[in-house]
């Protein structure tokens, strides 16, 4: 289709909106086109198909064959007018035309559509980074905890006919009563099993369980403090009524040499087992410290240029937060969480909310560094796909073959090209950027933040 004018302006978040101009003569011939198309297939009272005469169409539908023509010829000039346009629209959702364009078959017809397109900005300099790291190592006490966690995870539970102390394995049948007595429909839960000492029950009993026996029943009334996490008793006081049905307590190895065999076939003293440790413990950090310092450069790089995110792209993205959360709470539909999230004082739009601004900041860095990837040329070559592949086989049970046959099924391959040539940007920039040592935290602590 013949343009006259086209103007594009640039517009808030990375939105884009093209003015065409159609000139009179090829409005008029795409309406003609349109009315000898109807006249073919129309039918009228009073004549056969495909001889009604254009001016009894024209008395007849004239409103409607005009708003029929103008959307055909705006389809027909945007499909052509974006044709050469380098901000192109993305794909989340559809041109709009603005307001109510004047349409008329004699004159010439401008319009003008809006549309988010890929964000446009300038590549910020690489030089003078300066990024601040805590000061962190991993300690004995540290090295003497994650023990102490492989003790329990290798402890064996026991039936015990004693009273329930700290630490020690509750199973319970619980339920809430009315004022008169009765249990509330939807409170009761058999089998409820937790350990005494850590908090990890709705009701935080701990203590009213602590010194009951298996078979031992108890009624008890607790009161929540208006800021209690769960929202749903929060400033409420509430009837429950509890039977200790099992108690178990842990039977703790001794920290030997056998301990360490049990872990592993690999170990065959204490340290060894101490040693492998550590090693772990060491390898965590580093890649705690490596994403850090990462973020804190993308922190620096943002700082620096400005990625609008447009709103489609901030919408998808939270609709596919929304679609994450419901798989990892297993909800099968968006009824069912959000009267999971209504349950805890939220709703859909409030935690879309909320979300916003790191999905923008997620979606903003993945950009940028994107483009910076690819201005720097950086490459992923087949023998270091290989490397990786290979490496990661060394924690697995399957062999390069397998794994690099499992990527080339699922079309995943890029994606670990993408991770490679990422990996050698950020090796680069930190090479050159200036990392300093900032106050000492303590191992847990830092991996606690950083989770």
């Amino acid at each position: 289709m013949e343009i006259t004018g086209k103007k594009i302006e640039e517009l808030e978040q990375s939105r884009v909106k093209l003015t065409l101009t159609v000139p009179a003569q090829e409005v008029r011939s795409e309406y003609d086109a349109m009315l000898r198309e109807y006249a073919k297939e129309v039918r009228v009272d009073g004549f056969r198909k495909g001889h009604v005469p254009v001016s009894v169409l024209e008395r007849k539908f004239g409103p409607a064959l005009k708003a029929e023509a103008m959307s055909r010829i705006i389809e027909k000039a945007v499909e052509d007018g974006l044709k050469d346009v380098e901000r192109q629209p993305l794909t989340y959702e559809p041109p709009a035309v603005e307001g109510e364009p004047a349409f008329d078959l004699g004159s010439d017809f401008t319009f003008s559509i809006t549309y988010d397109s890929f964000p446009s900005f300038e590549l910020p300099s690489l030089e003078g980074l300066s990024i601040e790291v805590p000061a962190v190592s991993v300690t004995d006490e540290d090295v003497a905890r994650e023990l102490e966690e492989i003790r329990q995870r290798n402890a064996i539970i026991m039936e015990k006919d004693g009273p329930a102390e700290t630490g020690d394995i509750v199973t319970a049948d619980f339920v809430e009563l009315a004022e008169d007595g009765t249990e509330i429909a939807g409170t009761a839960r058999k089998d409820f099993s937790f350990e005494l000492g850590r908090q990890l029950n709705i009701y935080k009993f701990d203590d009213e369980i602590a010194g009951m026996k298996a078979g031992d029943e108890k009624t008890f009334t607790k009161a929540f403090p208006a800021d209690y996490e769960f929202s749903e008793y929060a400033g409420k006081t509430v009837t429950i009524k509890v039977k200790v049905t099992k108690v178990k307590r842990r039977d703790l190895p001794a920290l030997d040499d056998e301990l360490a065999q049990d872990v592993s076939e690999k170990y065959k003293t204490l340290d060894d087992l101490k040693a492998a440790v550590r090693d772990n413990l060491n390898h965590a950090l580093e890649h705690r410290l490596r994403h850090l310092k990462e973020e804190q450069l993308i922190d620096a790089l943002l700082s620096r240029t400005r990625v609008a995110i447009p709103r489609s792209m901030l919408a998808a993205e939270l609709a596919m937060r929304w679609e994450s959360l419901k798989r990892q709470m297993g909800v099968d539909s968006d009824e069912r969480l959000e009267m999971i999230a209504r349950i805890s004082g939220k709703s859909r739009a409030s935690l879309y909310e909320e979300w916003a601004p790191l999905a923008e900041k997620a979606l903003a860095s993945r950009i940028l560094i994107d483009k910076l990837v690819e201005a720097g040329g950086y490459v992923a070559t087949d023998e270091e796909v290989d490397a990786e592949i290979a490496h990661e086989a060394e924690h697995s049970t399957m062999s390069p073959a397998e794994i690099k046959a499992e990527y080339e099924k699922h079309g995943s391959l890029e994606y670990l090209k993408d991770d490679i040539k990422t990996r050698k940007f950020f090796d680069s920039l930190l090479a050159s950027a200036e990392v300093r040592m900032g106050q000492p935290v303590a191992y847990v602590d830092f991996m606690k933040e950083n989770e």
